[in-house]
């Protein structure tokens, strides 16, 4: 039986305390997994075109949201490869990651730029270490910055340091870690990928599991199916791992497929009762949360 790892229960215990004068808000982080823009069985993989269109989608939520959204992409073709085969003994070994990250980062710019978004990359390892039990200890000075000037914060995986000064190549779906620890609102966590949710019966199922309790895991865990030869940082599982740690410290998570062609996600900002009929997600939260 799978159990939710040790970080879980200190993920909420330093965050930063309420900036004097301010009142809390929702900060969605809006993550688009690599699967929906490369194809990580070939080397150095980027597709241009759906980053331009998902890009597009990103920039409509901007628009009406300046200051709440945070934007995390995932490594792809390149941060994966980037990982793959690297010597375990050489406490730098993963320092390709940071280079092949950057890459991806900076592509998501552009093309958000051209959208006539203001956006920023930064870089997770210049903001954070790992502490002996794996959690961020984190700076987040400057993501606040960054959003209270009406900007749009673009993050992925890094390498980061641990408190013996080892390297440590983390997965983008861990960032929400990060902005749990980071931030002083409450986070909305939404993931976008090649499936619609967990699925329960299995690779192209269409049995989605509705909803997870992060104190009752379980059948979520379950649920998950071998990792493609591809994946270098642990596939779904690294990803509900991620997304539970951050449900048991208050946060409001979901997985959910992504599509950058006639999709509006408007209802993202919504609260949960109100997004429209049929939208099918795995929603991640405990049951205090906000509905």
């Amino acid at each position: 039986m799978s159990v939710i790892p040790a970080i879980d229960t200190r993920l909420g215990r330093e965050r930063p305390a309420p900036r004097e004068g301010s009142q809390a808000t929702t900060i969605l982080a809006l993550k688009i997994g690599g699967s929906l823009f490369s194809d990580k069985s070939v080397e150095n993989s980027l597709d241009m075109s759906a980053i331009a269109d998902y890009a597009r989608m990103v920039s409509r939520l901007f628009q009406g949201h300046c200051g709440r959204l945070v934007f995390i992409t995932g490594g792809g073709a390149l941060g994966h490869g980037a990982l793959r085969g690297n010597d375990g003994a050489d406490p730098f070994g993963c320092i390709p990651l940071t280079k092949a990250l950057a890459d991806v980062r900076w592509s998501w710019t552009e093309a958000l730029r051209r959208q006539g978004v203001r956006a920023l990359p930064l870089q997770l390892g210049a903001m954070s270490v790992l502490d002996d039990d794996g959690s961020f200890s984190v700076r987040g000075d400057v993501l606040t910055k960054v959003l209270d000037s009406s900007a749009l914060p673009v993050l992925s995986g890094d390498s980061v340091l641990d408190m013996d000064g080892r390297l440590h190549g983390i997965s983008s779906d861990r960032v929400p870690e990060f902005l749990v620890r980071a931030l002083d609102a409450d986070l909305r966590v939404v993931s976008l990928t090649d499936v619609p949710g967990i699925l329960l019966d299995g690779p192209n199922g269409k049995n989605v599991l509705a909803h997870v309790d992060p104190a009752f895991p379980e059948r979520a865990y379950s649920a998950l199916w071998a990792k493609s030869p591809w994946d270098s940082t642990g596939a779904l599982k690294t990803k509900l791992d991620a997304l539970l740690a951050c449900a048991s410290a208050g946060a409001e998570c979901f997985i959910m497929r992504g599509s950058a062609q006639g999709t509006d996600y408007s209802h993202l900002f919504s609260p949960f009762g109100d997004w429209p009929d049929g939208v099918s997600c795995t929603r991640i939260s405990s049951p205090s949360a906000t509905a």
